[in-house]
């Protein structure tokens, strides 16, 4: 059975969520309209702790049903990004750089860290999105990464949720933990 929680502030909402991450559950982010183009940038998203080394994993066999040597994204606030990422360009909302991960920072966010050493940055600023900057402010209080593991809300075989529908089905049907839609708050009992 679904139950839910309206949040009437979306801070508090973010902070709610924040402590959800903090104890390392898999929290699918559904938000405005859907992105247009071949990645997740923050409106149809599943957002996990890049703190725990074995999310990646996880999301891998028990989520997505996907190849174990495929990468996930680290989303990060655009002026942190320099402090963590040896990115070619000032930023990359749209996820289209490869960059190493600065060094002394790989073992802190073992999720999001490629074999190599890489990750695929997508930046955030406030004014790319509002909501996704919101929430990665709070993650950064409160554990001191300025940074999210991001992946496509999905399973394999399927596109990328698109409506309330396809997401509330996606979540009921896989191992996710918590959907956030909008201002509502959702998990399974």
């Amino acid at each position: 059975m679904l139950k839910h929680k309206k949040f009437d502030e979306f801070l508090s909402l973010c902070q709610c969520v924040v402590e959800d991450l903090k104890d390392n559950k898999v929290i699918a982010w559904f938000q405005g309209r859907s992105e247009f183009g071949p990645r997740a940038l923050g409106n149809r998203s599943l957002i996990v702790n890049p703190i725990f080394g074995e999310n990646k994993d996880y999301l891998n066999n028990r989520i997505k049903h996907r190849e174990s040597w495929r990468p996930y994204a680290p989303m990060v606030l655009e002026e942190e990004t320099k402090k963590w990422f040896n990115l070619p360009v000032d930023k990359s909302p749209h996820m289209l750089f490869n960059s190493f991960v600065v060094e002394d920072k790989r073992e802190k966010i073992p999720a999001v860290v490629h074999v190599d050493g890489s990750a695929r940055v997508q930046t955030v600023s406030k004014s790319d999105n509002e909501k996704v900057y919101t929430l990665l402010h709070e993650f950064f209080k409160e554990t001191g990464v300025p940074l999210l593991l991001n992946t496509s809300f999905n399973v394999k075989g399927e596109p990328i949720v698109e409506s309330p529908a396809d997401a509330v089905n996606t979540f009921t049907n896989s191992n996710i933990d918590i959907l956030v839609m909008h201002n509502y708050y959702c998990w399974k009992e």
